[in-house]
């Protein structure tokens, strides 16, 4: 903490950005002027690393400081639990904490608000209408019934699929004003506060208005091009050069919405004199993939499109400037603590863990990275710092769809690919090292081959090693290497456990035939 740290931090996840698509990191587009105006008070990282290539583990370790495998959200086991979040420590310590996002996995119900004194949710169908009646009774057995506890990474990620069906089309509206909207109130009636919202408008599938619509994507009907990742994935749908176009544009019209709203965010904060009392952090939790590497969305795989986000952070103790080191988005907990000179490391109930503050890990502090030693508390303490880890366990909701898209069109998914398969990464600035356990690993010189496109596992480079012998040491302090292939059955009986209304909702969000 520095003598002139503000007292108040908002924190802004804009779910599902691509860095290259914001003009700050040199798009081509003029997507995000108000991006533009906040880089120049702002640190802009060009080396950020998310932990994972999706929102939930994403999210729980920006709220508890661990790597996926430590604090076990994902979607075989889609809660947080046991884990003190930074808002129930912020809350401890006095602060007025809230938390608004349209994202069907930041809710009560994974426990990822916990904490948060004012929480809203403004996804189309959650949690008033949708987990109530059946389903609110569903969702209490599941919690009650280990035989149930598999079904439960359905309910919390119809988000994804309510939203295609529910949430679509051309009269489809954002959420993004109403979060902006009580970000807003929040902030006018609060002392000290730490306020985190997540926009989702540039995730799947892509209805912006229709003034960003005629900006970005000009007579594109969003309606008629490809909005199913997992069609394109399994193979039951092709996507040509100028569909990509259209499916780009209407991207970047979602992103240029976020930055309209974000902007009237930052002015309200300007106009009530809060802007330089306030930390503020914008980032991405993961990327997207147009294309790139044969895929559409963001499973899969842990290509740097997906793992190296957009991150920006206005602070009085950072330069409003550009660096190239590579951080962790893990590194934004111990950041936040440090601003508000919260030390943290206090269980909220018995039996929690509980990550203290690590200065080592902030980006405020001098000593940001230097890493005295490896740490077993802390198992991405390697080496000297230049690494960055990345885990990936397989999705079981997405693989679903897949699974049934591929078998709609006579398509038999291999059972030996990347589909199927765990992975876990280790990166630094001029290499990547990816552990699979289904498929061959793969390693790239990001630094010569940004794009990816050279698989060089089987050289004798020194940095692809070193990277290697890193995600090595990564994995025998996190638990072990993922070595054993899963099973590849997925499917989910414990569906005909529910009652028929139950199974008729499911069936109306897509999840059941």
């Amino acid at each position: 903490m520095t003598a002139e740290s503000p007292e108040n931090v908002l924190f802004v996840v804009m779910d599902t950005v691509r860095k290259d698509h914001l003009t700050p990191y040199g798009h081509d587009r003029p997507t995000t002027p108000g991006l533009d105006r906040f880089a120049d008070e702002a640190t802009v990282f060009e080396q950020a690393v998310a932990p994972a290539p999706w929102t939930l583990p994403v999210h729980a370790s920006l709220f508890t400081g661990m790597y996926p495998s430590q604090h076990g959200a994902d979607q075989e086991n889609p809660y947080l639990e046991g884990a003190t979040t930074l808002a129930e420590t912020l809350s401890a310590a006095g602060y007025d904490t809230a938390c608004y996002s349209s994202n069907a996995w930041i809710t009560p119900y994974t426990h990822l608000t916990d904490g948060f004194a004012e929480q809203d949710n403004f996804f189309e169908v959650m949690p008033g209408e949708f987990l109530s009646g059946p389903l609110a009774k569903a969702w209490k057995t599941m919690n009650d019934s280990d035989a149930l506890r598999t079904l439960a990474d359905k309910l919390v990620s119809l988000g994804n699929t309510a939203h295609e069906y529910l949430a679509g089309g051309e009269g489809a509206d954002s959420k993004t004003p109403a979060v902006i909207d009580q970000t807003i109130d929040f902030v006018d009636g609060s002392e000290e506060f730490f306020a985190f919202v997540n926009l989702m408008d540039a995730h799947l599938p892509y209805h912006p208005p229709e003034e960003y619509k005629e900006r970005f994507a000009p007579g594109v009907d969003s309606t008629e091009v490809c909005q199913n990742s997992k069609e394109y994935n399994a193979g039951a749908h092709e996507i040509g050069d100028d569909e990509w176009e259209d499916i780009r544009g209407l991207y970047d019209a979602e992103i240029a919405h976020i930055d309209d709203q974000l902007t009237r965010l930052f002015d309200h904060l300007k106009e009530t004199d809060r802007w330089d009392d306030t930390m503020v952090v914008v980032c991405a939790d993961h990327g997207e993939l147009h294309g790139e590497h044969g895929l559409y969305g963001h499973e899969f795989c842990l290509y740097d499109p997906l793992i190296n986000v957009p991150l920006m952070v206005k602070h009085p103790g950072l330069d409003a400037d550009r660096r190239d080191d590579q951080v962790e988005l893990v590194d934004l907990y111990h950041t936040v603590l440090d601003s508000l000179d919260v030390e943290g490391g206090e269980p909220a109930n018995p039996g929690d863990d509980a990550v203290g503050l690590d200065r080592t890990r902030s980006l405020l502090s001098a000593d940001y990275r230097e890493f005295a030693q490896a740490s077993n508390d802390d198992p991405g303490q390697r080496r000297d710092g230049e690494y960055a880890f990345v885990e990936y366990s397989r999705p079981v909701v997405e693989l679903k769809q897949l699974e049934e898209k591929a078998s709609s069109a006579g398509i038999t998914l291999p059972e030996d690919s990347r589909f199927y398969s765990r992975m876990r990464a280790a990166r630094r600035t001029d290499a990547k090292y990816v552990r699979i356990d289904r498929i061959p690993d793969e390693a790239y010189r990001i630094d010569a081959d940004p794009e990816e496109s050279e698989n060089v596992v089987d050289s004798d480079d020194e940095a692809i090693a070193e990277t290697e012998a890193a995600l090595t040491e990564f994995e025998a302090a996190i638990g072990g290497a993922w070595t054993d292939a899963l099973d590849t059955d997925v499917s989910d009986d414990s569906v005909d456990q529910m009652d028929d209304e139950a199974q008729d909702r499911l069936r109306d969000l897509g999840y059941l035939e």
